[in-house]
């Protein structure tokens, strides 16, 4: 793996995955940027730049203005915003837009926005003409910092999140850092459990960097950019190594066996509930879950808590707002988890801070008794 490049202010992250490498430029700027990257990248010459109805009118002018300079010509397609766009409704509004804007497999579908729109683009990129070009211009931290990173695309189903899509990896990824400023305190924070993640899964160092420094990140700047850039790293180091989650890949689920069972008992209202606070949840659930295995020692699990919790993120299922379903359907949210493998119920626990490993053939009787002692 390469090590992370400065060419002025912006960082690079190269994921090199053979005829399907690509870079993550990470900095100030990327957006007025954007059409002078593609274009010196990409041979293709048309564009269907998805967006949402938040985020469009932000960035989607200057994005269509820096792809006209450089002569790149676009369709814009402006969805819902929200988790439930990540529907077969929406997807089909989105492939249409992409056949009528005549984008042939060189050209490129151009997400921005968020992980709803990055994962719904990506799935559309994937299947249109058996696969066309795909650029993520992501404009949350979460999104930055995971889900445009990697290749896993899709839509959610009435069964569970993400349970239909296909493994599409981008052409480039333009990570622009100062549209971080314009997200609320409550979308920043939901995009910090996924960059503590990465050092609650193997890297402990990180996470204690964290614990020093994360009002300087929440501040922006150069910290910001650095644990932007070292997140990215640790994702393409494990995407690299195991690019269909087969093995290694699975540690990035940390936390979100857990989140997505509570995102569906909250009919992904994200009033209520958004990924990241799910995941904030699910990694307090699955150190205290290690703990009550005798995994790990219960000490780890309250120093998560206290991190998450000084930055303000939910760490409780008696957090969420509203009542939560029983017990039993949180279990059977788990149970279609795609993490399941031949019926048997598969987590990421941890032995350690920055300790993960994939448990597989967990009890079922531990985790329902687990549940119902942490939903009361």
């Amino acid at each position: 793996m390469n090590a992370i490049t400065s060419a002025s202010a912006i960082r690079t992250v190269h994921v090199p995955l053979g005829e399907r490498a690509y870079d993550i430029l990470i900095g100030p700027g990327l957006i007025a940027q954007a059409g002078a990257e593609i274009a010196s990248r990409l041979k293709g010459r048309k564009a269907a730049v998805v967006t949402d109805e938040n985020v469009a009118p932000l960035y989607l002018k200057a994005l269509v203005a820096s792809l006209d300079e450089a002569g790149i010509v676009s369709a814009e397609v402006v969805l819902p915003a929200g988790e439930k766009t990540k529907s077969f409704e929406h997807l089909m509004t989105a492939c249409d837009k992409v056949l009528e804007a005549r984008v042939e497999r060189n050209d490129y579908v151009i997400a921005l926005g968020g992980g709803v729109i990055g994962d719904l683009s990506g799935f559309a990129a994937g299947i249109v003409r058996r696969g066309v070009r795909f650029v993520q211009v992501p404009t949350s931290l979460l999104s930055q910092v995971d889900s445009s990173v990697g290749g896993k695309t899709g839509i959610n189903s009435r069964h569970g999140k993400n349970l239909i899509g296909v493994f599409h990896q981008p052409d480039l990824v333009l990570a622009d850092t100062d549209v971080l400023n314009s997200l609320s305190a409550r979308e920043f924070r939901a995009g910090y459990a996924e960059v503590a993640k990465y050092g609650l899964i193997d890297k402990p160092d990180f996470f204690a960097w964290l614990e020093a420094n994360w009002k300087a990140v929440f501040t922006g700047g150069s910290a910001r950019i650095e644990a932007i850039a070292a997140s990215c790293q640790a994702k393409a180091d494990v995407v690299v190594a195991d690019e269909r989650e087969n093995g290694q890949r699975a540690l990035l689920n940390l936390g979100h066996t857990f989140g997505h069972a509570l995102e569906a008992a909250t009919a992904y209202d994200s009033s209520r509930l958004v990924h990241g606070e799910g995941v904030s949840i699910g990694m307090v659930l699955a150190h205290e879950f290690s703990a009550r295995m005798n995994l790990a020692s219960p000490d780890d699990a309250r120093r998560v808590e206290r991190h998450l919790k000084e930055v303000g993120l939910p760490t409780r299922m008696s957090d969420i707002p509203g009542e939560l379903p029983p017990a039993e359907t949180l279990m059977d949210a788990i149970a279609q988890d795609k993490k399941v493998k031949s019926g048997k119920l598969t987590f990421i626990l941890t032995r350690g801070i920055g300790q993960s490993f994939v448990a597989d053939d967990v009890p079922a009787s531990e985790v329902i008794s687990f549940l119902r002692e942490k939903h009361a």
